[in-house]
């Protein structure tokens, strides 16, 4: 069950590292999300938002193999993905590059639920 644990958070987490490439530039989010960053404002946000999902998939990745960190990484990956998943649904009408970033979050969200469960059942040592 432990090993399981890892292997969810190891996947949760380099979901949430693929991001990352995006704080190279607007190029690179460009290809990311099929967006244009012209704006130097909605750049920097950009960029510092794959910074941000570079630190959580970093977490979850540490997670793995640190388990006092594991609730914690479950939490924060939860967070990420119900709340992604959630405002593309209510907004609807998003580009195939931001569906294929949906897709990725309900296969995260897929391992972070078998994940807990493996958490849940795992001895206690």
């Amino acid at each position: 069950m432990r090993l399981l644990v890892s292997v969810m958070l190891v996947l949760v987490g380099v979901i949430h590292l693929l991001p990352l490439a995006g704080a190279l530039g607007g190029e690179r989010l460009t290809a990311l999300y099929g967006l244009r960053f012209d704006d130097p404002n909605a750049q920097v946000l950009m960029r510092h938002r794959a910074v941000l999902f570079g630190l959580l998939g970093g977490f979850c990745c540490v997670a793995a193999v640190a388990a006092q960190l594991q609730p914690a990484a479950f939490a924060m990956g939860y967070v990420s993905v119900v709340s992604f998943l959630a405002l593309m649904k209510s907004v609807g009408g998003t580009n195939a590059q931001l569906r294929r970033v949906f897709v990725a979050d309900v296969v995260a969200l897929a391992c972070l639920v078998v994940g807990t469960a493996a958490y849940a059942l795992a001895p206690r040592a």
